[in-house]
C-alpha cells in the first residue's frame, strides 16, 4: 500500500508543481520577480499557520537548527530565484533545470550525508540527466534570444533543494511533514514581509485588472504550490528516500511543457521525445 502511495503523491506533485511555473508566468506580469517570491511565502505561512499552529508543539529544541536550514536552502531562497528565472526564460525550461535536483541530491548525499546508492539508481539519474539536457540545448537553440545566464538560478536552487531533502531524511525523520512545513515558514515568514516592505509593494499598490489578476495566481501558487505541495512533499522524504522524493523533479517537466505549448513557448518535438528518456530515468533510479 505505502508503495503505491508514494507513486500517487509523485503524481499529484509533478501535477501541482508542473503547473507552478506557468503560474509564476502569470504572476510577473503585475508583479516583480522579488514580490512574487515575498508574497509566496507570506500567503503560504499564513495558511499553514492557520491549520497546522497546534503541530508546533510537537518540534523539540534539536529541531529548530535543521528546521531553519531547511527553510532557507529549501523554500526562501528558491522562491526568488525562480521567480527571478521565470521573468527571463520561458517557465517550461526553467522546470527543465530543475531537473538537476535528483543528480545533485546524489552527489550531496554521498559528499556530505554519507548515504549510499546502488548502481542502478545512478544509471536512471544519469539517463534522466541525459534527457534533462537535451531539452535545456534545445530550449536555448529555439529561444536565442533568452539571456541564459538567468538558468544558473534554478541550477542554484536545485542545490538547495538537494541538501533540503537530505536534512530532512537524516535529521527530521522523528517529526511530522505537517510539522516540518509549518516550522519552515514560521522561521521565514517575517524575512518575507520584510522583503516585500523594501520591495515598494504597498507604497505602489494601486487595484487593477492586471494586479488583480497576478494576486489571484500567487495566492493559487501559494496555497496548492508551496503550503499543500511541500506537506505532501516532505512526507514523501519521510516514507521513501531522497532520491525517489527528488525523482518529481523529472516529471515536473512533462507537465510544464504541456502549459508551455499552452501559452505558445517555442518547444520541439525532440524536447518531447526526450522527457520520455527522463520517465525511464525515473523508472531505472526507483525499480528494485
Amino acid at each position: 500500500m505505502s508503495k503505491n502511495l508514494r507513486w500517487f503523491y509523485l503524481l499529484i506533485l509533478a501535477l501541482v508543481w508542473g503547473s507552478s511555473f506557468i503560474l509564476m508566468k502569470k504572476a510577473l506580469v503585475g508583479l516583480t520577480p522579488i514580490q512574487v517570491g515575498a508574497l509566496r511565502v507570506i500567503i503560504t505561512g499564513i495558511v499553514l499557520i492557520l491549520v497546522g499552529y497546534k503541530s508546533l508543539q510537537t518540534i523539540k529544541k534539536k529541531h529548530w537548527w535543521p528546521l531553519l536550514l531547511t527553510a532557507l536552502l529549501g523554500t526562501f531562497f528558491p522562491v526568488f530565484l525562480f521567480a527571478y528565472a521565470v521573468s527571463v526564460i520561458d517557465s517550461s525550461i526553467t522546470s527543465i533545470l530543475n531537473s538537476l535536483t535528483p543528480l545533485n541530491t546524489l552527489i550531496v548525499g554521498f559528499l556530505v550525508f554519507g548515504l549510499t546508492f546502488k548502481r542502478h539508481q545512478i544509471f536512471g539519474v544519469l539517463i534522466g540527466f541525459l534527457g534533462t539536457a537535451i531539452l535545456i540545448f534545445k530550449g536555448a537553440e529555439l529561444n536565442p534570444n533568452q539571456n541564459y545566464i538567468y538558468a544558473t538560478l534554478p541550477i542554484i536552487s536545485s542545490i538547495g533543494y538537494a541538501f533540503n531533502v537530505n536534512i530532512i531524511k537524516k535529521s527530521l525523520s522523528d517529526l511530522g511533514a505537517l510539522a516540518i512545513t509549518v516550522g519552515n515558514f514560521v522561521l521565514i515568514i517575517i524575512p518575507a514581509f520584510v522583503v516585500l516592505w523594501f520591495s515598494d509593494f504597498f507604497q505602489t499598490y494601486q487595484p487593477s485588472a492586471e494586479m488583480n489578476s497576478s494576486l489571484v495566481y500567487i495566492t493559487i501558487l501559494a496555497i496548492l504550490g508551496t503550503a499543500f505541495a511541500k506537506t505532501l512533499f516532505n512526507n514523501l522524504i519521510q516514507m521513501s528516500s531522497p532520491l525517489f522524493a527528488t525523482s518529481v523533479t523529472y516529471l515536473i517537466p512533462i507537465v510544464a511543457v504541456f502549459w508551455g505549448l499552452l501559452d505558445h513557448e517555442n518547444l520541439s518535438i525532440i524536447q518531447l521525445v526526450a522527457g520520455i528518456i527522463i520517465l525511464f530515468g525515473v523508472y531505472l533510479a526507483n525499480r528494485k
